[in-house]
């Protein structure tokens, strides 16, 4: 598959994942005070269902392409430390596969009906906090070096 299509897909894929944390962090959270716990549940339970349709399969894309992106570097993956961009690009790895981790263990605590709200915050936190750095080093490491 061509680099071109790797990376489009890569990005539309990450739109959406990140789009949707961002939505869930940025706007759902501050509407919840205001709404009330009664208002938000349904609307939650919507956007929950939606999301569990939707997000496996982007993060497949996702990740997909980003193993078949990543391919492509292996030799500087294999050395780390060898370059600047072989560092970003290793520690943009690294969150992603925190990600995932953070994922399955949603889905996980999910299906065992253990994930609650404070979990599910914490988890949201979280991986908006991974993802705002993942979209950074996306750039650096084609910018920054040292």
């Amino acid at each position: 598959m061509s680099h071109f299509v790797l990376v489009t897909l890569h990005l539309f894929a990450a739109i959406l994942f990140v789009g949707t944390v961002f939505f869930e962090v940025l706007f759902l959270e501050a509407v919840r005070g205001p709404v009330g716990r009664e208002a938000m549940r349904p609307v939650e339970a919507a956007i929950g269902r939606r999301a569990r349709r939707l997000m496996p399969f982007a993060i497949a894309v996702l990740y997909g392409a980003g193993i078949a992106m990543a391919w492509q570097y292996r030799g500087d993956l294999a050395q780390p430390f060898s370059s600047s961009f072989a560092t970003l690009l290793s520690l943009k790895i690294l969150l992603a596969l925190s990600v995932l981790a953070h994922f399955v263990t949603a889905v996980t605590l999910a299906a065992r009906g253990r994930l609650r709200l404070r979990h599910s915050r914490l988890i949201h936190f979280s991986v908006f906090g991974h993802v705002v750095l993942i979209v950074f080093l996306a750039k650096a490491m084609f910018f920054i070096t040292w």
